[in-house]
């Protein structure tokens, strides 16, 4: 669920094989070990990884790293072309919900012993355990969060909410209230759509995710949680349908936070300095997601940002654990990669670089000091397959708003969808 990103499976028609190519045998020209270290992401974090990597190959002169790098629409597409022609990465990296995917069919090497990880968050690392094999090490962790404007609260004449004891009712209140206090210039929210929104909107309800190897949401709480999506548009808390679908859609760079056109949006909580660089500098902030009235926890969790993995047919999977070692637990690589990856999983590579990171990061790196005590434990990977998940749910809750489906049809399809999805 990482980050609004496009479902894994839907790449299907990607047709992008990357150009870089191996030395012969996997050897560098000086004879040393050559790794291809493949990963998604923007220009700032290529250039930076690279930085990362002439790091390392300072400190381990005998392993030469060659990136691999793509855009994320095309990058689970082309790993999956990389994989069946026999030519995956050396080392990998995958968010949480292919990871089972790739670890179950024998992509992925055990790393149980092979990374330090004494430093790292038992339950958080314990979310790249499958079967009592550790194949994927955590890069940083965040949570899905709720990301306010105080100036729109202000420019509203609205308070910014108590969020330790908020409820979803006075979010919806609120958002409409913000909207009318600026003549509909600014709205109260901008909707999300994401199953991480869902996953915790459930967990107030006693229920999970996934139960097993099936969906754990009832189709009373889908109801609920659509009810709330179509409130937020009646009252005019958010756009209209059309608007609300196609914002969803988009990155943070055409957000409402970009044209200063909202107060609050839904977003993982490592998004939070994108977001604010996309408002032009805008001094955000995170708050606690808003509960369900009678609710025992308030639902939210940390999740890594994503994972670190090993090729298990790569010919050099020592030196592919030394560099991910390198990557998580060396504060000199935590100075270059600083919160890109999510905060950094290493608690003290977090305390090495906490001073360097920009005054937005440690907006969210105190925000999660705060609710830690109240968070939930680390979803574990989701069932194969579950890839697709992020598309079926986006797609019903399409056919509510515009009102093509009833939410009892919807609730009652969405479930039996995406049982049969995740069964294969």
């Amino acid at each position: 669920m990482g980050s609004g990103k496009k479902p894994l499976m839907a790449m299907v028609l990607a047709t992008v094989v990357l150009a870089t190519t191996v030395a012969c045998g996997g050897e560098g020209a000086g004879g040393g070990t050559e790794l291809r270290f493949f990963y998604w992401g923007s220009e700032a974090r290529r250039k930076m990884t690279e930085e990362a990597i002439r790091k390392f190959e300072e400190k381990h002169p005998d392993i030469k790293v060659v990136g691999e790098f793509s855009g994320f629409a095309d990058y689970y597409e082309t790993l999956a072309t990389k994989v069946a022609a026999d030519e995956a990465p050396d080392v990998i990296t995958i968010e949480i919900r292919g990871l089972r995917e790739y670890a179950e069919r024998g992509t992925l090497a055990d790393l149980t012993d092979a990374v330090d990880t004494a430093d790292i968050d038992a339950k958080v690392l314990a979310t790249g355990t499958i079967g009592g094999k550790r194949y994927a090490i955590p890069t940083g962790v965040n949570a899905w969060s709720l990301v306010v404007d105080p100036e729109a609260f202000r420019k509203a004449g609205q308070k910014l909410p108590d969020d330790t004891k908020w409820t979803w009712d006075e979010y919806a209140s609120l958002a409409a209230a913000i909207t009318a206090g600026t003549g509909g210039r600014i709205y109260g929210a901008q909707q999300a759509f994401n199953p991480a929104f869902l996953q915790i909107f459930a967990a107030q309800r006693g229920e999970r995710f996934y139960d097993g190897n099936r969906i754990g949401v009832s189709p009373r709480t889908l109801k609920a949680w659509w009810a709330l999506h179509r409130k937020l548009v009646d009252t005019k808390g958010s756009p209209g349908v059309a608007r609300t679908v196609e914002l969803a859609a988009q990155n943070v760079d055409r957000s409402l936070f970009a044209t200063g056109n909202v107060a609050m949006g839904m977003w993982w909580s490592n998004e939070l300095g994108a977001i604010s660089k996309a408002a032009g500098g805008k001094q955000l902030g995170l708050l606690r997601m808003p509960k369900a009235g009678d609710a025992a926890s308030g639902g939210m969790f940390l999740q890594p940002a994503m994972f670190y993995t090993v090729a298990e047919r790569s010919p050099h999977r020592a030196a592919a654990a030394t560099f991910i070692d390198f990557m998580v637990n060396d504060p000199d690589a935590g100075g270059i990669v600083l919160s890109d990856r999510g905060l950094p999983a290493n608690a003290k590579v977090l305390a090495a670089v906490t001073g360097k990171l920009p005054d937005v990061d440690k907006k969210t790196v105190a925000f999660l000091k705060e609710v830690a005590g109240e968070l939930t434990d680390p979803p574990s990977a989701p069932p194969k397959l579950a890839s697709a998940m992020e598309d079926i749910l986006r797609r019903y809750t399409h056919e509510v708003l515009f009102g093509r489906m009833s939410p009892d049809a919807a609730a009652q399809k969405f479930v039996t969808e995406a049982n049969a999805s995740i069964a294969g």
